[in-house]
């Protein structure tokens, strides 16, 4: 008997992309949907540098999850190459979902954003306002009367990703939008992100929250080797962290390695949480002048 003959709902499985300007909450509203840390967060802007995967499964369906860098105009290389990332997700999934930043607008990027939304209505869009508890409420109903006018959204949800306001609402209506099929995913899958690559991140995620200036900016994090023992409930990870200039090398190194030592304590933790065994960590530091312009070494660094 299949399930259609039983009476039960129809399962349904599809892919939503999480597009907007830098910094307005996209990897705080993945996390917060999934209840698990899979994306860095961070008040500055250009945090996501990839896409980032992250499944929900829910009873009668799952939704995927495409988190992606903020879209923005920019002349540097890793920049252009972090916004074909973004806009390369939107024809890729059933489902889009827009957020912008209720108390911080940002409109020479969210012009490019909706030049990039597809002109026509087969694929469902949804604009997500978040941080709504910073607004009043005037304001927040100017907001959706103005974003109303700019493009045919199918719906427009108020949220706040940080105090989960209306997140669960948001949720049911991207589930609604899903087409009929199969899990893509086992239940036991959260992100197709393997450990290493996850462990580069929170380690970047440690140096935008402790270094200041351009430095979170012209770092780029690799993994060199990421082992694990069970016998000794032991993962060993030996990180590089890849700086523009000498000076750069030297504030993330820190007065008698201070700063080096605070990255690698904080990461270590959050590394830790996710492997669910203890770490040791070593990090080093390189200097790779000019990667962050450079076509080759973005590629070698993973961002091609």
């Amino acid at each position: 008997m299949t399930q259609k003959d039983a009476g039960a709902t129809t399962f349904k499985s599809g892919f939503t992309a999480i597009i907007g300007a830098p910094n307005v909450g996209k990897s705080t509203l993945l996390n917060r949907i999934l209840e698990d840390k899979i994306a860095i967060v961070s008040p500055r802007p250009q945090t996501t540098r990839n896409r980032i995967l992250g499944v929900l499964h829910r009873p009668q369906s799952q939704i995927i999850f495409l988190d992606t860098p903020g879209i923005h105009k920019s002349e540097k290389a890793l920049n252009r190459k972090m916004v074909e990332t973004a806009i390369a997700a939107i024809g890729d999934v059933d489902v889009i979902l827009v957020m912008i930043d209720a108390a911080r607008p940002d409109p020479a990027s969210e012009h490019l954003l909706l030049e990039k939304l597809p002109g026509n209505r087969r694929k469902p869009v949804i604009l997500a306002i978040n941080k709504i508890d910073k607004v009043k409420k005037p304001n927040l109903l100017q907001l959706i009367d103005s974003w109303s006018k700019a493009y045919p959204f199918a719906e427009v949800v108020p949220i706040s990703a940080t105090e989960g306001i209306q997140v669960p609402d948001l949720i049911d209506l991207l589930e609604n939008l899903l087409p009929e099929g199969p899990p893509y995913f086992p239940e036991d899958m959260i992100t197709d992100m393997p450990e290493r690559f996850v462990a580069a991140e929170m380690i970047r995620e440690k140096i935008f929250a402790l270094t200041g200036q351009e430095i979170p900016f012209s770092t780029a994090v690799t993994i060199e080797s990421f082992s694990e023992d069970p016998d000794r409930g032991m993962v060993s990870i030996h990180a590089i962290i890849h700086v523009e200039r000498e000076s750069q090398k030297g504030i993330i190194i820190g007065k008698g390695g201070a700063m080096l030592k605070a990255v690698g304590q904080a990461a270590r933790i959050e590394i830790e949480r996710m492997v669910g065994m203890k770490v040791f960590l070593k990090l080093f530091v390189r200097v790779e002048k000019n990667w962050s312009n450079d076509a080759r070494a973005l590629r070698r660094l993973g961002y091609s």
